[in-house]
């Protein structure tokens, strides 16, 4: 297999490194070293997507196992780390978003896109790494039981009932989404545009009567250490943030992140500030997602200051 080969097979090894893990560096470093163990190997594989394929989901539960332990003594919220699937993320190493193949109906590519929203990771978070790898490569990549069992070293039998049991507490709570992509790029927009003016009435008329509001900053950035609910608290709070939008020079660019409507905040200088990411059913939003912890930033390009945009920020003679 040439290096050409390789990159072929790139956007697969990294959307299934990606959703097992649910974050884009260690999903990159995943398909790095699957990249090391090939030319490693002493002879050449009769099948590279299979023998590919098995390497970056074994390597991928190894470095889920010890994620899974930080996770728990993460400090706020946990998001997984932003992935933005829209076109013009193409020809760059995250443009595997929701597209690994040439031959996909418009139905396969919205379940591929739904499988990487931000909701169906977090719901993957509550499974071992073991019933997570099975249940993305057979539920979401379509691959067989027998081709699964070997990658994960379990009976054939047993990957049947570690994906059940994974599609049964998967779908308790499956993510649901608006169908209609136009629908939803239109509301977002006037989401965000009523945000940057700070206008308390457009967001109330946007968004769920339950809206809840979570905001990942790990600790190292501002962010909201308890989820905000409520339409009216949630519109205050955005439009009191949209109240410091031009005082701090921040733009917004609007993006898909996770197959979602969302948008990239930018300061003066362009470098990234924080991903939001909006669910959206029924014609409201339902669920807001910020992710402002810089760790998780910086495979988008440069990153803000954030501490020094919320001073920068303040009304005049406030120490809030």
């Amino acid at each position: 297999m040439t290096d050409a080969d390789f990159e072929q097979l790139r956007p697969l090894l990294f959307s299934i490194a990606y959703r097992i893990l649910g974050s884009v560096s260690d999903a990159e470093d995943a398909v790095q070293e699957t990249w090391l163990r090939y030319h490693a190997s002493a002879t050449p594989p009769v099948s590279p997507k299979a023998f590919l394929s098995a390497i970056v989901t074994r390597v991928s539960i190894d470095v889920l196992r010890s994620a899974r332990v930080r996770r728990e003594r993460y400090v706020g919220h946990w998001l997984p780390e932003p992935l933005l699937t829209d076109t013009a993320a193409e020809g760059t190493d995250l443009a595997c978003s929701t597209r690994v193949a040439t031959d996909e109906s418009p139905e396969r590519a919205a379940e591929l896109a739904d499988s990487l929203s931000m909701a169906a990771l977090l719901l993957l978070e509550r499974l071992s790494p073991v019933e997570r790898a099975v249940f993305v490569l057979h539920d979401v990549f379509g691959y067989p039981y027998a081709e699964i069992a070997e990658i994960v070293g379990e009976s054939e039998a047993n990957c049947r009932q570690l994906a059940s049991r994974a599609r049964r507490r998967v779908s308790e709570e499956r993510p649901r989404f608006d169908t209609d992509r136009r629908e939803r790029e239109t509301l977002a927009r006037r989401f965000f545009d009523a945000f940057t003016v700070g206008d308390l009435e457009g967001l109330l008329d946007l968004l769920a009567a339950d809206v809840q509001v979570y905001g990942d900053g790990g600790g190292k950035a501002p962010q909201w250490m308890r989820v905000v609910m409520g339409a009216d608290k949630v519109a205050r709070m955005f439009a009191g943030l949209g109240a410091r939008v031009p005082r701090a020079g921040v733009s917004v660019d609007r993006r898909e992140v996770n197959g979602q409507p969302g948008a990239i905040l930018r300061d003066r200088e362009g470098r990234t500030i924080n991903v939001i990411s909006l669910d959206i059913l029924d014609g409201r939003i339902q669920v807001i997602r910020s992710v402002i912890n810089p760790d998780k930033l910086h495979h988008l390009g440069p990153v803000a200051d954030a501490w020094a945009l919320m001073r920068e920020s303040r009304p005049r003679g406030s120490e809030a």
